[in-house]
């Protein structure tokens, strides 16, 4: 039990920490805005995901306590998911502050949707903007419906500054053909910053963030900076769709190796890291609150409870249950939770079946079966062995019908006959020893 608690203690000492840190990067800011106009730069770099949708909502909430006059949102993303990226145009959209989409490398796919959400953009020379299809997650099209969905998207983004939406289009549809901008038929369109300028895409073409802050009027204007910390960090690689299922994995299986090594060690250390990990970025996302981890805990104390103490399963069931809950409450799709679930548990499965093969039963899993054995070489015995008896003759004491009683060399022997019926005070020869069993036949 003290391997219990003290996996019990770390859990609560993690999670602890969770708390600590999420609370920490979540202090309120000073509000006190400088004298003068200000201008908040907001980073929307690497995928779009959402880790990065959380990071946008904070600093879009900071700079309006704050009282900016302008944000510009510095774009250079591939990418990436579709939910994410509507939730991050509707922080754009909903936010009274006037704001700039300024594309410094590229604005592709969902970042293009994105820098169209903004009231104008901005580009620097030699960047691109566009190639914005829906791809599944094995990089193909999307099915007709999701395509379509998002192409409806492209265009309202579009029309929301009155911008031609056939270009918009053309970014989601390759079946849209724009020949002067090098998007023939199957190809998606992108446009260059002279080309967006031209199609009335971008507002303007600068060579830097100076220079667009003195286009847009504010090359005196207070400057703040918003920085994504290192939570917010490790928040966004956590939250990634490819790392999900990894630290899932990873913690049962460090959970699982635990039970076949003595004390706390680095298979634990290691699993409770990886669901500390998955929890603490779901956290500072904005995904997980405090009732998933609590389940989280009593899960994993019903089957402590299990394994310890065994019982039906009922534990069992109900631990596994919740802790499967826990992750859903503290994710933002059920479709891939799911995904992720079903590929740590056949991983578990798989690593269990493995384990059991080579190791046997070990750690704790060794309280569940008796593994104490009682043979001979070790000194326990049931019986006295009598094989010197075997060849020896004597006499039957009583009728052997088939078991009686013989008397060999003066010691009165429990015997059973080799098959028939044999009188008293017969000639009897012992043929055989079976433990206890004394087997004789009749002697002439």
């Amino acid at each position: 039990m003290f391997q219990t608690r003290l996996l019990a203690s770390t859990l609560a000492c993690v999670f602890a920490l969770l708390f600590f840190l999420n609370n920490a990067i979540n202090v309120s800011a000073d509000t006190t805005a400088p004298p003068g106009d200000v201008v908040y730069i907001v980073p929307v770099e690497q995928t779009v995901e959402r880790g990065l949708e959380a990071f946008l909502e904070r600093s879009v909430q900071d700079a309006e306590d704050e009282g900016a006059d302008h944000i510009i949102f510095e774009i250079d993303t591939p990418g990436g998911a579709v939910d994410a990226a509507g939730n991050i145009a509707s922080i754009f959209r909903n936010t009274d502050i006037h704001t700039t989409a300024f594309v410094t490398n590229q604005a592709m796919s969902a970042g293009a949707f994105l820098a169209l959400n903004a009231d104008e953009i901005a580009m620097a020379p030699g960047t691109e903007m566009g190639a914005a299809q829906v791809i599944d997650g094995s990089g193909n099209a999307a099915g007709d419906k999701a395509q379509s969905a998002w192409v409806a998207n492209m265009k309202g983004a579009a029309e929301l500054n009155d911008r031609d939406p056939i270009y918009a289009i053309a970014m989601a549809d390759p079946t849209v053909d724009l020949a002067e901008y090098r998007a023939g038929e199957g190809e998606l369109l992108s446009l260059t910053a002279s080309e967006a300028y031209e199609v009335g895409y971008a507002e303007y073409v600068v060579e830097n963030r100076e220079e667009l802050l003195s286009v847009l009027g504010f090359e005196d204007a207070h400057i703040q900076e918003a920085d994504i910390s290192i939570a917010e960090h490790i928040a966004r690689i956590v939250t990634h769709p490819v790392v999900i299922p990894i630290l899932l994995s990873l913690g049962s299986l460090g959970l699982i190796l635990e039970l076949y090594s003595p004390g706390f060690g680095i298979p634990g250390i290691m699993g409770a890291s990886a669901l500390f990990l998955f929890f603490f970025g779901h956290t500072i996302a904005g995904f997980a609150g405090i009732e998933s981890i609590i389940m989280f805990i009593a899960g994993l104390v019903l089957i402590l409870i299990e394994i310890f103490v065994p019982g039906f399963g009922v534990f069992g069931i109900l631990g596994i249950g919740a802790i499967i809950a826990s992750m859903f409450f503290a994710s933002f799709s059920a479709v891939h939770m799911i995904i992720s679930i079903l590929i740590a548990a056949l991983l578990s499965i798989v690593a269990i079946a493995m384990l059991f093969k080579t190791f046997g039963k070990k750690g704790p899993m060794k309280k569940l079966v008796l593994q104490d054995s009682f043979s001979s070489d070790e000194g326990y015995v049931s019986h006295t062995s009598r094989d010197e008896l075997i060849g020896k003759v004597g006499s039957s004491l009583t009728p052997l019908r088939p078991s009686g009683s013989i008397l060999v060399e003066e010691e009165r022997l429990d015997a059973v006959s080799e098959g028939g019926y044999i009188e008293e005070n017969q000639k009897v020869k012992i043929i055989e020893v079976q433990g206890a069993r004394i087997i004789v036949r009749k002697s002439e």
